[in-house]
């Protein structure tokens, strides 16, 4: 079997799992978020490294709730430095600063990604959100995240800072074929959280029509009509989004 199948098949085999072991939580987190758009809150999005992707995968995008803030700063990402940013994200003088810039409070959701969930920026945040009165959803590897130790002076992890758990169900180290040589690569978390997170954003919707409450979607803006239908949409949210417009 070629490695392309079974990365495939590796893949598979973990959204599998995810809908069979998670879909418990998807619910709840579904649940909170549609909880929360309705009491007028906002969904926030953090993730450092490779976990920004996913801050990013449920913001501004076709089919995607419109409420939805990813907690960005450059450093933190990939396209300035991307070995610097690996040390960022343990640093923790940066809570205040994203803190200032995105003031979650009571009412609102956070979910902090990080497969390893062991650095110290996505899991403070996260803790710090919870003390504001914030719904907490944490998205990583249990397998791996439990098989290592905090990089944080709290000593925490990011699972133990949450209100639920969503579990990627990758393994240690996140790669999961290994080549001839022994080398582990084809990492999986990317691609399992992208499919948890918008399994959620389709349930949101889902519920928003069963029970009647405001939760807005953006259109394709390559659709005819999209355009205008996502302008109406940004000039609500610019205000509360930073990066919106």
């Amino acid at each position: 079997m070629s490695a392309i199948n079974t990365y495939f098949d590796n893949l598979s085999a973990l959204i599998t799992r995810a809908l069979e072991t998670q879909h418990e939580g998807m619910e709840e987190a579904a649940r909170h978020i549609a909880d929360c758009f309705r009491e007028g809150g906002m969904l926030y999005t953090f993730g450092t490294g490779h976990g920004h992707l996913l801050a990013l995968e449920i913001f501004y995008r076709a089919g995607g709730m419109a409420r939805v803030c990813p907690i960005l700063d450059e450093k933190l990402m990939l396209h300035i430095s991307a070995a610097k940013s690996t040390l960022e994200e343990r640093d923790e003088g940066w809570l205040p600063i994203l803190l200032e810039k995105y003031p979650i409070k009571a009412g609102d959701v956070l979910i902090s990604i990080s497969n390893s969930g062991r650095n110290a920026v996505p899991v403070l945040l996260a803790k710090a959100a919870r003390e504001r009165g914030a719904y907490v959803i944490a998205l990583t590897s249990l397998q791996h995240t439990t098989q290592v130790t905090s990089r944080n002076s709290l000593n925490l992890r990011l699972f133990e800072t949450a209100d639920l758990v969503l579990d990627n169900g990758g393994v240690l180290g996140d790669a999961s074929y290994q080549a001839a040589d022994g080398a582990m690569v084809g990492p999986t978390s990317t691609s399992v959280g992208a499919a948890i997170l918008q399994a959620i954003v389709c349930r949101v919707k889902e519920l928003s029509l069963q029970e009647g409450f405001e939760a807005d979607f953006f259109k394709s803006s390559n659709v005819d009509g999209g355009d205008e239908w996502n302008d109406k949409l940004i000039a609500k949210y610019a205000d509360s989004i930073p990066g919106l417009y």
